[in-house]
């Protein structure tokens, strides 16, 4: 099987890679502007050709996707890219007969979103819209909740590390769906190897509330954590609308807690049917494992340790 990697050098496209590289028969033709930025154990795999192109070439896209089973787009950037860059993958499939597109997704349910709720997820509802006007190319979308990796992140704006301290919106009674990275790819890699795996996939490591999760970080580090409401859930869709019209370009100080909020009203939960049955072979870590894989002072810094 030869597998198209679109975005090939991101940290999802690496992990990706690494994974289908110990199957066996399994081959990788990966896309990327700068061969030279693909780690040197994937770069120097007989497994793997690499070609030169940016999300425009369209020569170079073409010769990417030429001879592919399967494509997996890897892109992460703005709406120009996810959306347009997407097409013109998909054109190319389309055009000469590659069977499946995995896109860019891993995300919470996108599905049960309307346009513009919450406006980063806007282009994988496009995509997923145009992948079904294709004839010789089936959609494929991997859904997996949040990352839990960005929950623990100062980005996230959960978890205060100074002071251990939990800062919730809502109840603090509402499951958050996450899944680690490593995770994700592990079942993104079993999809590919599938011929048969097609259309909507969801996949997901644990379902827990802030309090769970302030307890099992109480468990696993032998430290208390408190909890510490910001408000209710009305607040926080009032605050994170209030944030983006009044600075609509200082898109951090917003885009978390629009996250948020749709992390913990259950519009995008995953359930209530999960396919991780279909892959046994694959044990994702739940939060207690994956905080023990961390030291404590290192856990805010664990989305770091993906980066490019």
């Amino acid at each position: 099987m030869k597998v198209g990697i679109a975005g090939i050098t991101g940290k999802f496209g690496r992990l990706l890679t690494a994974h289908l590289l110990e199957k066996d028969d399994v081959f990788i033709q990966g896309l990327c502007r700068d061969p030279s930025k693909v780690p040197e154990e994937i770069r120097s795999s007989p497994k793997v050709h690499l070609i030169k192109g940016d999300a425009f070439d369209g020569t170079a896209i073409r010769s990417f996707v030429q001879g592919c089973d399967v494509v997996v787009c890897c892109y992460l950037g703005d709406d120009k890219l996810m959306i347009d860059g997407q097409k013109e993958l998909i054109d190319a499939c389309d055009e000469l007969h590659v069977s499946r597109y995995v896109a860019s997704d891993w995300s919470l349910d996108y599905t049960k979103l309307e346009l513009g709720q919450l406006f980063p997820k806007d282009p994988m509802i496009h995509i997923k819209s145009y992948l079904e006007t294709k004839k010789n190319v089936s959609g494929v979308h991997v859904l997996v909740g949040a990352f839990m990796e960005v929950i623990f992140s100062p980005y996230y704006g959960l978890f205060d590390p100074q002071t251990n301290t939990f800062k919730y919106w809502g109840e603090g009674d509402e499951p958050m769906e996450a899944t680690t990275y490593d995770d994700a790819a592990r079942f993104t890699a079993e999809i590919i190897v599938d011929r048969n795996a097609t259309g909507v996939l969801r996949f997901l490591s644990v379902r827990a509330n802030v309090r769970e999760l302030a307890g099992i970080f109480e468990k696993v580090y032998g430290k208390s954590a408190t909890l510490e409401r910001r408000g209710s859930r009305d607040e926080l869709y009032k605050h994170m609308h209030d944030l983006r019209s009044k600075n609509p370009q200082e898109i951090f100080s917003y885009l978390p807690l629009f996250y948020n909020y749709y992390m913990i009203n259950g519009q995008a939960h995953l359930g209530p049917n999960i396919d991780n049955a279909r892959y046994p072979d694959v044990h994702p870590l739940d939060w207690e494992g994956f905080m023990a894989k961390w030291p404590i002072e290192q856990l805010p810094a664990s989305y770091n340790s993906l980066r490019n």
